[in-house]
């Protein structure tokens, strides 16, 4: 079994807009199952929208213009990040969150290309699993992460291949304090997690004030004029995060 500690940046807008965010750059690091670190991967992509980075983005990532103007494009650097994993008979990806994951297989759709691959790996979430170790809820950057274990920083921040040697050291800081039969695949999600904070919220008033609603009556009283419930996948979601949450407090409908 190898450990694949993946990291991507992705472009930013200034504006709203119905046009999506792409990735930008991927980097990784492949760990063997000693967690010696024996192989990376680093590409650069030229983005299909806002294919100018903004200043932000610049200044974050510290990642030249004319480096994206030659870069290729999305299909051809995951098609050969593809081949670099498949150099391992068995590998587990780790993220730090779950976006790196979620904006790939976003950008694989985009481009038309069949998804099963990254539909089908397994990661494990390093960020919550390092939040168990630490026995804290606070989100915590990597950085953060870091400087709290005493690990010596090198390498650019924010930027796809430094970020993924200061993740990989981290996990190998870690490790066995992990349970890694947490590992997980992409799903799919048709709410937002301000919409699932919201739910959770409210089923931490109930509890407060002990006084429990169905699904039905919680949407007619509380949830339906402040969430579009017309999406049924989202509404399914969603009635299916209220009832998990109940079930962690121990009450039954």
């Amino acid at each position: 079994m190898d450990y694949i500690i993946l990291d991507i940046e992705f472009n930013g807008r200034k504006f709203a807009s119905e046009l999506p965010m792409e990735v930008i750059e991927i980097g990784a690091v492949r760990l063997d199952s000693t967690l010696n670190h024996v192989d990376e991967f680093s590409s650069l992509i030229k983005p299909v929208y806002f294919s100018k980075l903004n200043s932000f983005i610049k200044k974050k990532t510290g990642i030249p213009q004319e480096e994206i103007d030659i870069a290729d494009g999305f299909p051809k650097v995951i098609g050969d990040f593809e081949d670099w994993l498949s150099r391992s008979d068995e590998f587990l990806l780790f993220t730090w969150g779950g976006e790196d994951l979620k904006r790939i297989v976003f950008d694989t759709r985009m481009h038309k290309l069949d998804d099963s691959f990254w539909t089908g790996a397994y990661y494990y979430d390093l960020l919550k699993g390092y939040l168990r170790y630490k026995n804290v809820t606070n989100d915590v950057s990597v950085e953060a992460a870091v400087a709290e274990l005493g690990i010596p920083a090198e390498g650019s921040a924010h930027r796809a291949l430094g970020d993924a040697r200061m993740t990989a050291e981290v996990f190998r800081k870690v490790a066995e304090h992990l349970d890694l039969g947490l590992k997980q695949q992409f799903k799919d999600q048709f709410s937002n997690s301000k919409e699932r904070r919201f739910v959770k919220n409210a089923v931490r008033m109930m509890r407060n004030q002990k006084k429990f609603q169905t699904w039905e009556t919680f949407v007619e009283t509380f949830l339906g004029a402040k969430v579009d419930l017309t999406d049924e996948k989202k509404n399914a979601e969603l009635k299916a995060y209220f009832e998990s949450e109940l079930e962690k407090i121990g009450t039954s409908l």
